[in-house]
């Protein structure tokens, strides 16, 4: 039995594991991962808890699931498709906008449980931590809340982010390898309706992203996005 270790949630330790060896290439792609009935009973959890590490899997693009039969490594055109990673700044300079930013947190943390699982750190482990606000035409449109790994991007808190933006330095120092997000619709916590200078009750986009460089991970960030200001777009061409 996999016996785990520290207070992270049961799920994360399952969805750590499998995901660290679909990087390593212990299972490549269209191999068939460990079942449910497997994974329960190596880690000592809850079908409930295998089946929600296996679904997060799933809505990153990183595993397919079959009904009745399992679930497999997504194809390397699947996994692939997670890797765009664009600067904010690119993005509004793109429409002929304006880009601003303004630093509201610039501080060194020490790393949750949690967070350290993330990052394959100690927990108490430094990190960076900034909280930044971009604006569109003096409009804001993203609030970015950021943790780094000071092993990947030992200068990050000596850089002037109202000058150049997390996202452009962090992939100049730590080219990207390979990327994993989320987006969901949450409603904002207060610091975020704050500095968005939204309703408390307004609903946002939200963008949960980690990103890695030669398999060790460079940054995990948040990124909300006020509902009545943002929209995605994209395209695909096979």
């Amino acid at each position: 039995m996999v016996t785990p270790s520290g207070p992270a949630p049961q799920y994360l330790k399952v969805k750590t594991h499998l995901r660290e060896g679909i990087a390593s290439g212990r299972w490549r792609p269209g191999e068939r991962l460990p079942s449910e009935s497997e994974l329960t009973q190596a880690f000592g959890v809850s079908r409930m808890t295998v089946n929600r590490a296996l679904r997060e899997l799933h809505q990153e693009g990183m595993v397919v699931r079959v009904q009745g039969v399992g679930s497999f490594v997504a194809e390397l055109n699947r996994i692939a498709s997670t890797l765009t990673v664009r600067d904010v700044h690119d993005e509004i300079a793109a429409r002929g906008h304006r880009h601003e930013a303004s630093v509201h947190v610039l501080e060194t943390v020490k790393a949750t449980a949690e967070q350290a699982l993330q990052f394959q750190l100690k927990p108490g482990a430094r990190l960076f931590h900034s909280v930044i606000v971009h604006r569109e035409n003096g409009v804001a449109i993203q609030c970015e809340d950021r943790l780094v790994n000071p092993a990947c991007a030992p200068a990050y808190m000596a850089q002037d982010f109202e000058r150049v933006t997390p996202t452009h330095y962090l992939l100049e120092v730590a080219p990207l390898s390979e990327a994993r997000y989320t987006i969901e619709a949450e409603m904002p916590n207060l610091l975020e309706a704050r500095l968005l200078g939204m309703p408390r009750g307004e609903p946002c986009l939200v963008v949960k992203r980690c990103t890695l460089s030669v398999g060790q991970v460079v940054t995990a960030v948040r990124l909300v996005h006020p509902g009545s200001r943002w929209f995605l777009q994209g395209s695909f061409q096979a």
